[in-house]
């Protein structure tokens, strides 16, 4: 705790006064992010720290396995989290970020590693999805690495359908006013991929077709469901 307390006072002294006016500016002119990332709460995956961004620009709503409930299911935090981004705040982009070494995803792939944690394990069911997608389409034969791996990008799949659930974003994109990214931090490399939905795989974030036009002139969306949304290979880690 002492490194924590260290680091606020660093802030108070050292980086506040630099960035006071931009401080004083979004209390006056209140926040306008510009988008909302939906992360997982691990410690070492930081949506500012990996979009480079400031104070302001991003609305973020971190949890245990970056899940997005069913609207139907769910009547909580994320739940209200996006409800909040679309509509009072705005925001024209949602990002789900998952990432490697997901403690979350290797929980998921092994039940007994949460018997001590029920609230944990009922919180996955969110992801019991992207479970048996990698549990009946893939190899049978994958080592607990490969298998969280798959396990991690099947569920930034499964929770940008969940997303589509919500009728604020359901809204948002019936409308053209709104676009879904799906996102993997690779943690050891810094390398960060983006889903396409229309190849159904992972690729680099410089080719993230959602970004190609902006969100007004963007057509309504439609589910995608392919017949494999992600590989375990090396082209897709």
């Amino acid at each position: 705790m002492d490194d924590i307390i260290q680091g606020v006072s660093n802030f108070q002294g050292n980086v506040f006064p630099g960035q006071k006016a931009v401080y004083q500016r979004l209390v006056r002119d209140g926040q306008k992010p510009k988008a909302l990332i939906i992360a997982c709460a691990d410690s070492r995956v930081s949506p500012e720290h990996i979009t480079q961004a400031g104070p302001g620009e991003l609305f973020v709503c971190r949890n245990a396995g970056n899940i997005v409930p069913p609207y139907s299911q769910m009547n909580g935090g994320v739940s209200s989290a996006i409800e909040y981004a679309v509509v009072a705040l705005g925001v024209r982009d949602i990002v789900v970020c998952g990432h490697s070494d997901c403690g979350a995803m290797k929980g998921l792939g092994d039940p007994k590693a949460l018997e001590a944690m029920p609230n944990v394990a009922a919180w996955l069911r969110h992801s019991h999805a992207a479970n048996q997608i990698v549990c009946e389409a893939y190899p049978p034969d994958l080592d607990p690495k490969d298998r969280a791996h798959a396990l991690a990008l099947e569920n930034v799949v499964a929770q940008i359908n969940h997303l589509r659930t919500h009728p604020s974003v359901a809204a948002g994109l019936a409308k053209g006013q709104l676009r879904l990214h799906g996102w993997f931090f690779a943690i050891e490399t810094g390398d960060i991929l983006t889903y396409d939905a229309a190849l159904g795989r992972f690729v680099p974030i410089r080719d993230d077709p959602a970004t190609a036009r902006p969100p007004e002139e963007a057509p309504p969306q439609r589910i995608v469901a392919p017949e494999f949304a992600v590989s375990p290979s090396p082209a897709t880690a």
